[in-house]
C-alpha cells in the first residue's frame, strides 16, 4: 500500500512510524525542512519538502499511483485542497483530512464533502475525537481508557492497577475460577512503559496499567473485581471553554441530566460564548489556577475535574489543586509527551492525549481485509482489532489454541449473532463471527491477513 501523509507533526510522524513498520509505501510532506529530516533519519520514509497543497509537491511525492493521502497538517484548507487536487488530478482512492475550524463541521454544511464538491472520504476532527473519548471516560468511573466495540456489546477498558487492586499477584488463569459468571479477559500489561501481551500463567502487579476486555453489560462487576466501585460523578468541574470543552459540556448536558456541570474558561469572550451556547452548565469567568475560582466553584464536594484548556501546564496545575481541594478523580488533557513520564506520580488519574486519540481514529480507515474498526492503546504498544471472520479465514473451524495465532496475539472475545463469548482454547470461530483481537503492533500485517478477503470467495 502506498500512503502520502501530508504534515509531519506529532500526528503525522506517529501514523508514518506505525504504518511503517508494516512495510508500506509512505511518502512525508512538510513545509518544514527540518521536520522532514527528522521523520527521514528516523523511520524508513521518503520525505518531501513543500507546500502539501501544490500540485507539484503532490506529483513529487508521486500521488500519481498513491492508494491513500492523509492530510494532518496544521491548517485545515491545506488539508482540503491537498484532498481535491489528489482527488481531480491524480485519482487517489481514498482521501482523509484531519479539520479543526467547527465552521467545516457544522452539519448544514455536510454536502461539501461528497465527490462533486469537495470529496474528502473520512473528515476527523480531533476535538470531536478527545470530547467522546473523555465522555467515554465519564461514564466507566476508574477505567483511564475506554473503548467501545461490536456495535456497543463489547468494551475495552484501561484499568491502572494498585497496592489495593483485589486481583493483582493472581495467575490470569486463575481470574476464570475466581469470576466464573464474569466474562472478562486481560489482553494487555503496560508495565515500566513497556506492553506485555500476557499469557495464562502472567500475573498483574502493583503500577501495571490493564487492559481489559469485557461484556458491556458486565462493565461495573468488572470493574468491582479491580476494586472499583465508585458511582458515575454528579457534580463535575471543568477548565477550559475552547472546541473539546464546548463539544463535551453539550454532550453531557444532553446525555447525563443527573450531571450538575460547571465550567471554568479565563478568557472573557469565550467563557461569553459558552455561557450563550450551554442551557444547564454553570459558566465562570477566571482562573482555574485562582483558589477563590476553585472556592466559588465548590471544588471541594465535586466528584471529577476535566481539564481541557488549550494550556498542559494549566491542565495539570489545575487537575492538582482541584484534588488538593478534595476533588476526588482528576481527567487531565495534555498535548506533550514531553509530561508522560510524570504524570502517574503526581496522581493524575486519567490522561487523555489529543495526538493519540487522531491517531488511532485515522488509523480505522487505513486497515484492510474484514477489518471493522482499529483502536491503538498504550501510546502505539498494541492494537485492538475488530474483524468478521469469512468462510476463507484460517481461524475458522479449529479451536482457538490450533488456529497459528502469531505471537504477540490474543482473541478477547467473539460475537456470535447477539451472543458474547468469552474464548477459551478450545473455542472454535464460526464463519461470520464478529471477533475482537488484542494485537502488538507488529503483528496487525499477520492478523489483517487472517481477514483478507481471499480470491476464491468470489
Amino acid at each position: 500500500m502506498k500512503v502520502i501523509i501530508c504534515g509531519a507533526g506529532q500526528v503525522g510522524f506517529n501514523i508514518a512510524r506505525y504504518l511503517s513498520g508494516e512495510n508500506a509505501d509512505i511518502t512525508v510532506i512538510d513545509q518544514s525542512r527540518s521536520l522532514i529530516e527528522k521523520i527521514s533519519d528516523s523511520l524508513d520514509v521518503k520525505g518531501v519538502v513543500g507546500f502539501a497543497s501544490h500540485p507539484d509537491v503532490l506529483d513529487n511525492a508521486g500521488a500519481d499511483d498513491a492508494d491513500m493521502v492523509i492530510a494532518v497538517t496544521y491548517a485545515d484548507e491545506v488539508n482540503m485542497v491537498a484532498c481535491q487536487i489528489c482527488h481531480s488530478i491524480f485519482e487517489v482512492p481514498t482521501k482523509i483530512a484531519r479539520v479543526r475550524e467547527q465552521s467545516y463541521l457544522d452539519p448544514k454544511w455536510a454536502n461539501l464533502y461528497t465527490r462533486d464538491h469537495m470529496p474528502i472520504d473520512v473528515v476527523i476532527s480531533p476535538e470531536v475525537e478527545v470530547a467522546r473519548a473523555i465522555e467515554r471516560r465519564l461514564q466507566v468511573p476508574g477505567a483511564f481508557d475506554v473503548h467501545p466495540l461490536a456495535d456497543g456489546k463489547i468494551s475495552v477498558i484501561g484499568i491502572h492497577c494498585t497496592e489495593d487492586t483485589p486481583v493483582i499477584n493472581t495467575p490470569l488463569r486463575q481470574l476464570t475460577a475466581l469470576f466464573p459468571e464474569l466474562h472478562i479477559v486481560v489482553v494487555g500489561i503496560t508495565r515500566d512503559g513497556v506492553g506485555i501481551v500476557p499469557s495464562p500463567d502472567d500475573q498483574m502487579l502493583a503500577g501495571d496499567d490493564v487492559y481489559v476486555v469485557a461484556e458491556t453489560d458486565h462493565l461495573d462487576r468488572a470493574m468491582s473485581a479491580f476494586g472499583h466501585e465508585e458511582k458515575e460523578a454528579r457534580r463535575v468541574i471543568m477548565v477550559g471553554g475552547g472546541n473539546i470543552g464546548l463539544f463535551l459540556a453539550d454532550a453531557v448536558e444532553r446525555n447525563h441530566p443527573h450531571v450538575n456541570l460547571k465550567l471554568i474558561e479565563v478568557d472573557k469572550q469565550r467563557a461569553e460564548t459558552a455561557a450563550k451556547a450551554l442551557s444547564r452548565t454553570v459558566v465562570i469567568h477566571g482562573d482555574a489556577l485562582d483558589t477563590e475560582i476553585l472556592d466559588e466553584a465548590n471544588t471541594s464536594i465535586a466528584e471529577t475535574v476535566i481539564a481541557v484548556s488549550n494550556d498542559d501546564e494549566t491542565n495539570i496545575l489545575s487537575s492538582l489543586l482541584a484534588k488538593r481541594f478534595g476533588c476526588r478523580r482528576a481527567v487531565t488533557l495534555i498535548n506533550s509527551s514531553t509530561y508522560s513520564t510524570l504524570i502517574g506520580s503526581l496522581g493524575i488519574d486519567t490522561v487523555v492525549s489529543p495526538r493519540a486519540i487522531t491517531v488511532s481514529t485515522i488509523l480505522q480507515h487505513v486497515r484492510r481485509g474484514r477489518i471493522r474498526s482499529v483502536r491503538s492503546l498504550g501510546d502505539g504498544f498494541h492494537e485492538v482489532i475488530e474483524a468478521e471472520a469469512l468462510e476463507t479465514s484460517g481461524l475458522v473451524g479449529v479451536p482457538i489454541r490450533e488456529a497459528g495465532l502469531p505471537d504477540g496475539v490474543i482473541v478477547g472475545a467473539i460475537v456470535r449473532d447477539e451472543e458474547v463469548i468469552t474464548p477459551r482454547g478450545d473455542t472454535v470461530i464460526a464463519a461470520n463471527d464478529l471477533v475482537v483481537i488484542f494485537a502488538e503492533t507488529q503483528a496487525v500485517k499477520k492478523i489483517e491477513k487472517l481477514f483478507a478477503v481471499k480470491l476464491e470467495f468470489f
